[in-house]
C-alpha cells in the first residue's frame, strides 16, 4: 500500500542541497524567465546572496 504522506510524494525526484545553500541556483533559475544577458554573472550574484542568507540564518540560530 503506497504512503499517503504528501511530503514523501516527490522524494525520489529531490536532489540533496549542498551545505551552505538555502535555495540552489538550479531550482531558482527554473522559475525565472530566460536570462538575456550574462547568465554566469546572475548565477554568481545569486549564489553569493544565497550564501549570505544562509550565514545570517545560522548566526540568528546560534546567537539565541
Amino acid at each position: 500500500m503506497p504512503s499517503t504522506d504528501p511530503s514523501n510524494q516527490h522524494s525520489e525526484s529531490r536532489q540533496p542541497i549542498a551545505p551552505g545553500v538555502c535555495l540552489p541556483w538550479q531550482v531558482v533559475s527554473r522559475e525565472w524567465p530566460k536570462i538575456e544577458g550574462d547568465a554566469d554573472l546572475v548565477r554568481r550574484v545569486w549564489e553569493e546572496l544565497d550564501s549570505l542568507a544562509y550565514t545570517y540564518i545560522w548566526q540568528c540560530l546560534l546567537s539565541f
